[in-house]
């Protein structure tokens, strides 16, 4: 499982949580909000019949100012769950992080979304309701942002798509060394593709190049990994030997490692 430094490798246009630059405002983009009560949170927008054969994945990470007042995180967790009304959204679910593996920042919450198209990520991050919920809900009580976006393939159907409660997702973003080719970041893709058929449990794993540099605070390759449960996540982790030597593939390239769980709950779907 690649397991470097304190975890595993498990686990990329602005900022699409979308942060724009702090309090400027965006210009309305794509008007077609429809909050609906009864709609699930993290319900897909097509059938799995017709799943994009590319997804774009979506992932923004939080730190919530020491001290703040706990009904300011549950309505900004409230507020990036209801996102998922927007039409351009496939799946979204956010939450507060469930560990931290390894990473440099002490990140607490965590939102992941999906889209079948750059130009629907676009859509969601210039909604006046997206820009609003950053504004009024995030900003002001967050001291750190970090996103990353990237395009995979490797979902296959609806049921990929939108993970279900109680599944555990581990995050890896990978900041390399300077002056490495394609070569090496495909070399790397490729060790991480190939740990779902190594450890049982995971029910598929999503990665890629970020192409979202602004705000990704230097790390290059994100992967997602989802388990069917904490149970799953947990034995991959005592995996320790094998673990071991998948690290050696890859660690020779690697300048820092980021690893953080996520359980997906039943409130954010």
């Amino acid at each position: 499982m690649l397991c470097l430094k304190a975890g595993n490798l498990l686990s990329t246009k602005p900022f699409h949580l979308h942060f724009p630059v702090p309090k400027h405002q965006l210009s309305p983009f794509f008007p077609s909000f429809k909050p609906s009560s009864s709609a699930s949170r993290s319900q897909i927008r097509m059938s799995s019949s017709s799943t994009p054969p590319q997804t774009i994945e979506h992932i923004v990470l939080l730190k919530v100012k020491e001290n703040t007042d706990p009904a300011k995180v549950n309505t900004m967790v409230h507020s990036l769950n209801r996102l998922i009304s927007l039409d351009s959204v496939l799946h979204l679910t956010a939450g507060a992080l469930y560990r931290t593996k390894s990473s440099p920042i002490p990140f607490t919450h965590m939102l992941h979304s999906r889209y079948s198209s750059k130009e629907n990520l676009s859509a969601y991050a210039l909604h006046p309701t997206h820009v609003q919920v950053v504004q009024e809900s995030i900003l002001p009580i967050c001291d750190d942002i970090m996103a990353v976006d990237w395009v995979t393939d490797d979902l296959n159907g609806g049921d990929s798509l939108v993970p279900p409660s109680g599944s555990a997702m581990r995050l890896t973003f990978l900041k390399l060394k300077e002056e490495l080719g394609d070569e090496v970041k495909d070399e790397i893709l490729g060790v991480i593709k190939g740990i779902k058929d190594t450890f049982g449990g995971i029910d598929h794993i999503s990665c890629g190049e970020n192409f979202s540099p602004a705000r990704a605070k230097g790390y290059s390759i994100a992967s997602l990994a989802v388990f069917r449960g904490l149970s799953e996540l947990e034995a991959v982790d005592s995996a320790k030997e094998l673990a071991n030597l998948e690290k050696a593939k890859v660690r020779d390239y690697l300048e820092s490692v980021m690893v953080l769980d996520y359980v997906v709950s039943s409130s954010s779907v």
